[in-house]
């Protein structure tokens, strides 16, 4: 008799123990859970289980979760005990897409096609868009801070591709039960890792392989050209930005900027900072550390000489770098700087690498920053 109440007692435990793993909706094994996709971004991850994938975006804010999404098939039937998040069906085909970086990566990855509508239509120069626009085939949605609702609406997207701010609301955009996608790629500060986010926007317009393949050569051309620049004979001293309205916003030492800088073989002057972000900082404040920089590298418009340089401020000609010519300025209205490099940071480093360690890269032309005197 006590043994057949034990072996009841057994069935009833597991059988409650098998239903609670079923309402739980976290069981790797019976959701048969794939590893991390994701290995250099920091506020992403991707788990692919049977018959969707599970995506999580990281709030750099506040920490924990800024966002889930759960990403299934268009046409397939929703599997049971979905992990919680926002549900969307990929691919995407008919997408709202807030920034000029984002529409530059899907042409990238062959997906251009599924662009339906855009904000902020001035910050667009991509022929595709610019085309789009003008035969009515991709809606112009008005401004990214006040989009025109009535647009959207009648466009009736499968997604909209945003920037997320802090203590973001998005305002009327959020109300219309369309899937939000908060694309924080810009708020990664490895530049693999920002680069990595090709995954998530392949898995989103069907281009998985596309997007593998694509972070892949990144990884493989930027590992290459850092090892390349690591063994240089010299490491010389970089400055970048220059003083506008009165502030020079200095890259912090964990910054974006800093990282490939150091990774192409310079030594920048502020890496010692613990920053991610930009330093608000004077010219006098930039002098005292700076004045003697062996390069200094400045994106702005219409600084095509040093003489524009002096025009700009006087002061800028008692930086070393003024007076021994080794002044280098990416014109930001002239080159795709802003779409190109943040999927594709081992084009950036091959342009600092090539300046400052031409004897490693002799029949290199860069792109995006040229010499001026």
């Amino acid at each position: 008799m006590k043994k057949t109440f034990f072996d009841l007692f057994l069935v009833l435990a597991t059988a409650l123990l098998f239903s609670s793993c079923l309402k739980s909706g976290h069981s790797n094994a019976e959701l048969n859970i794939e590893d991390t996709v994701i290995t250099s971004a920091k506020l992403l991850s991707m788990q692919r289980a049977d018959g969707y994938t599970v995506v999580t975006v990281g709030d750099p804010w506040k920490g924990g979760v800024l966002h889930r999404y759960v990403l299934v098939p268009e046409g397939a039937s929703l599997p049971d005990n979905l992990p919680e998040g926002t549900v969307v069906r990929t691919p995407i085909k008919n997408a709202l897409v807030y920034s000029s970086v984002h529409t530059s990566l899907l042409q990238e990855l062959g997906a251009i096609g599924a662009v339906h509508g855009v904000v902020d239509k001035q910050y667009f120069n991509d022929t595709v868009i610019a085309s789009g626009l003008a035969r009515g085939t991709i809606a112009d949605c008005g401004n990214s801070m006040n989009p025109t609702v009535e647009r959207v609406i009648d466009m009736q997207p499968d997604a909209i591709l945003l920037s997320p701010y802090q203590d973001a609301s998005y305002g009327q955009i959020a109300k219309l039960d369309i899937p939000i996608i908060e694309c924080a790629d810009y708020l990664e500060y490895d530049p693999l890792g920002r680069a990595e986010w090709v995954k998530f926007y392949g898995e989103l317009v069907g281009k998985r392989a596309q997007a593998d393949s694509l972070y892949q050569a990144v990884v493989d051309a930027y590992n290459d050209m850092k090892q390349k620049a690591a063994g240089a004979k010299s490491h010389p001293t970089v400055v970048t930005e220059m003083v506008i309205n009165g502030i020079w916003n200095v890259p912090g030492g964990q910054s974006y900027m800093a990282r490939i800088l150091n990774d192409a073989g310079g030594r920048y002057l502020w890496a010692g900072d613990e920053n991610t972000g930009s330093l608000a900082l004077d010219f006098n404040q930039v002098l005292a550390v700076a004045q003697n920089a062996d390069y200094w590298f400045i994106k702005w418009t219409n600084i095509n000489s040093l003489k524009d340089l002096q025009g700009a401020n006087d002061l800028n000609k008692e930086m070393a770098a003024f007076k021994n010519k080794r002044v280098y300025v990416c014109d930001t209205d002239k080159t795709r700087f802003f779409d190109r490099i943040p999927f594709h940071p081992e084009v950036l480093l091959r342009e600092f690498a090539a300046i400052m360690h031409p004897e490693l890269f002799p029949d290199f032309t860069n792109q995006m920053y040229h010499h001026i005197d």
